[in-house]
C-alpha cells in the first residue's frame, strides 16, 4: 500500500471512530433528554433507528478497510 493510500485509510478509520463516538453520545443524550422534554415514544424509536443506521454504516466501512488491508 502506498503512503497516500495509508493516509487515506487512516483518515477513513478516524472518521469511523468519530462517527461511532458521536453516535453513542447523541443516542444516550436523546434517550436521557427525550422523557425530560416530554417527547413521545415514537421519537425514541426514531433516534434508535438513526443510531442503528450510523452503526451499520460504520460496520460496512470498517469491513471495507479490513478487506483492503488484507489484500495488501
Amino acid at each position: 500500500m502506498s503512503p497516500e493510500e495509508e493516509r487515506r485509510t487512516a483518515r477513513t478509520a478516524r472518521m469511523v471512530a468519530l462517527v461511532i463516538a458521536v453516535t453513542m453520545v447523541a443516542w444516550i443524550g436523546a434517550q436521557w433528554l427525550g422523557p425530560k422534554m416530554g417527547l413521545a415514544g415514537r421519537y425514541a424509536f426514531l433516534f434508535d433507528l438513526a443510531a442503528l443506521a450510523a452503526f451499520f454504516w460504520a460496520l460496512v466501512v470498517t469491513y471495507q478497510i479490513w478487506r483492503k488491508r488484507r489484500e495488501d
